[in-house]
Parts: C-alpha cells; structure tokens; sequence
C-alpha cells in the first residue's frame, strides 16, 4: 500500500460521510468533507510523482475516486439543496458512465491502453470541483449563488467537450487495431 493509495482509500470512505452530511443538511461539515478529499486528490498525484510511487493499482482507484465523489454530489445537491440543476447532474453522471463503459467496453476488447486523463479531463474534474464548492459555499454566501450559472454552464459545456474528446480518443483506438471496419 503505497502513500497515494492510500489517500485513494480516504477518499473513497469520505464520499459516504459527504453524502450523509448533505442529507442531513450539514452543509458546512458536507464542504469541509469535500475540500478534505479534493485536497487528498491533489496530494496523492503530488506524492506519486515526487516519491515515485506511482501505481498500476493506483491508476485505476485514482480515477474511480474521482468518479464516485463527483457522482456522489451531483446526485445529492440537485434533490436535497437544489444548488446545482438537475441538467448539469445529467451532463456530469453521464459522461462519467460513458466514460466507465469505454473502459469496460476496451478491456472486454482485449484493447491494450493507458489509463491516463487528458488536460480537458483534469480541468473538468477541476471545474466539477469548484462548481460542488461553490454550490455548497451558495447556502452560505449569495456571491456563489450569483455566479453559479455562469460557472454551472462553463462546467456543463467542459464537460461535454471532455467526453466527446474520449470517445474521439476510443474511435482511434479501434481504427488503429482495425477492430471495426
């Protein structure tokens, strides 16, 4: 178990306390939750390069952590605080499936890949981030309130793009192994 897995793992376990604190409208415990496992997230990339301890194993829980705190507060926040609309949730979750089942659907291919995100990728997951921060910071301070649309709509069309540059990606896998034709 190397130091990045294992902040992997906490951010794992704190998805589910950020989930039952936005339930049960402890918001303010909710954010500190969250920016605990962001930073978490930053940290286990710092730690992996700088100490070498980068991981096979790590570069599949990595992203899979990722994926299931943002899904975790984009189901949460539109039916309980309603401080991200519904139609953002559907962009961010579906793209997250997508992006799961192009997976699924390479290693079930035999397709040999690296498990490594794109720029447009990580400034999502950044951009995600920050519109669940702002969102939970909204109940608090109306400035995140007054900003959200713009910040929900630059996240919502990030996000798009970021999938269609992974199945752009995927199509060039399968043409290059003339799997379809």
């Amino acid at each position: 178990m190397t130091i990045p897995n294992l902040l992997t793992c906490i951010r794992i376990i704190l998805a589910p306390i950020f989930f039952i604190y936005v339930i049960e409208g402890e918001i303010m415990f909710a954010l500190c939750v969250f920016i605990i496992a962001g930073l978490t997230d930053a940290f286990d990339g710092l730690v992996a390069r700088i100490w070498n301890q980068k991981s096979s194993m790590g570069a599949i829980l990595d992203p899979l952590a990722d994926k299931l705190l943002i899904i975790t507060a984009f189901v949460t926040l539109p039916i309980k605080r309603h401080t991200i609309p519904a139609w953002l949730s559907a962009i961010v979750i579906s793209r997250d499936i997508f992006i799961l089942l192009g997976v699924l659907i390479l290693f079930l291919s035999s397709i040999r890949f690296e498990v490594r995100p794109s720029v447009i990728s990580k400034i999502t997951t950044c951009l995600q981030l920050i519109t669940v921060i702002s969102a939970l910071l909204g109940e608090k301070i109306t400035f995140f309130i007054r900003i959200g649309l713009y910040l929900h709509v630059l996240t919502g069309a990030v996000t798009v793009i970021s999938g269609l540059h992974y199945m752009a990606f995927w199509f060039g896998l399968f043409g290059e192994d003339h799997i379809l034709s």
